[in-house]
């Protein structure tokens, strides 16, 4: 089976990973910051701040910021759920915006045109997260220049977009958002394992977050309510969360982070590969906008399907049966059954919806071999030649 996505993991990797082992800190040791430090170097950014998961990011994130009942979060329906779910973690309630139909993130058009409707009826986000679906950057000037207009604050989910670029400058570097969030699970750009990071250029929100990750428990004086009573002492000054990263997860990370250039270089040769054996199918490639340089964390085509004599399902399945692992992102989140007993219903965000129906994703990791790729390749194009 050729899988979609898989982590690239070297002897360095491993090495780095068994040091820890052997060290004297399996958590709360020196590799995390020595990691928070290396994202921040890579994306130019001034605190970093991680976590277990991408998911405890986005909510420390919305706690940040201080999100809770009756606010409200605007999100993309084209997500994984978690990039909701946060705002439900905190007592809000969460509304969508319909995406762009080519680069299949949150449209800024559709975005102004719904703060329009919501400032007249006094319903205006507090908080706005643009996903960089695939690796590819929102359109954050627009969206950022909206914040400035409507007072909204922006959590970009940077999840799958770690060492992309917009406008020529690296995503992670929070210029035109408060926080920034990162995934390091093993399908993404590199991995922890698990893990998460949430990223920004303000100093209180970095010491919220980094409250919130560890009980909201601080040992700096300066924070506390009164003086210490010896070396020992703590203060819980908020209620936080256990979300730390452990030195196994930051080792990992630290290490792989030296390669990250190399696997985005990597992934976007292959998409570029696919969009030459790929271009004379019925189908519709991944379209870059020229202002984004995307991490291509998924490669995801669309099929023609008035071109061709099949189905969405069978051509996923016969992927599926030649030992392709193929697979699809996302389910439209206001199209699942939680989210649907709130009251949102199918027909309320077309392009997402539309996209899902014809979208598939297939393999592409920095560890792909062109031979695993012509295999993706001419399957697919034996698929749609039957078919067509």
């Amino acid at each position: 089976m050729i899988p979609y996505g898989r982590q690239d993991i070297n002897q360095q990797d491993i090495n780095a990973v068994i040091e820890v082992l052997k060290s004297d800190f399996l958590t709360q040791g020196p590799q995390v910051p020595a990691f928070e430090q290396s994202i921040i170097d890579a994306c130019d950014a001034k605190y970093a701040v991680a976590v277990n998961s991408a998911t405890s990011a986005l909510h420390i994130a919305c706690l940040a910021l201080r999100l809770s009942n009756d606010d409200w979060l605007w999100t993309t329906p084209n997500t994984f759920v978690a990039s909701a779910n946060c705002a439900l973690y905190c007592g809000a309630k969460v509304d969508f915006v319909d995406i762009d139909p080519r680069t299949y993130n949150l449209c800024a058009k559709q975005l102004e045109k719904k703060l329009i409707a919501a400032q007249k009826v006094g319903k205006l986000p507090k908080i706005v997260i643009p996903v960089h679906f695939s690796g590819q950057s929102c359109d954050m000037q627009a969206i950022h220049d909206l914040a400035k207009k409507y007072g909204f604050k922006i959590i970009e989910d940077a999840s799958h977009a770690i060492g992309g670029q917009y406008k020529g400058e690296p995503i992670g570097n929070s210029r035109y958002s408060d926080i920034t969030v990162f995934s390091f699970h093993p399908v993404k750009i590199v991995t922890t394992a698990e893990g998460g990071m949430a990223v920004t250029n303000n100093a209180k929100l970095a010491e919220q977050l980094n409250l919130l990750r560890s009980h909201g428990i601080t040992r700096d004086e300066e924070l506390m309510t009164k003086a210490a009573d010896g070396p020992w002492y703590y203060q819980q000054i908020e209620l936080g969360y256990n979300y730390r990263m452990t030195e196994l997860q930051a080792a990992l990370g630290l290490s792989q982070m030296q390669r990250l250039e190399e696997f985005v270089i990597k992934r976007n040769e292959l998409a570029s590969r696919y969009d030459n054996l790929l271009h004379d199918l019925p189908i519709i490639l991944p379209w870059q906008h020229p202002d984004s340089y995307s991490a291509r964390h998924l490669y995801v085509i669309r099929l023609q399907l008035e071109q061709i004599n099949t189905t969405h399902l069978d051509v996923f399945n016969a992927l599926r049966a030649a030992g392709i692992q193929a697979n699809l992102h996302y389910i439209p989140v206001h199209m699942q059954p939680y989210y649907q007993m709130m009251g949102f219903a199918s027909g309320q965000f077309p392009e997402a919806e539309k996209y899902y129906k014809e979208a598939i994703s297939i393999p592409l990791f920095s560890a792909m071999t062109e031979g695993q790729q012509d295999t993706v390749c001419s399957t697919l194009r034996t698929i749609l030649s039957k078919e067509s």
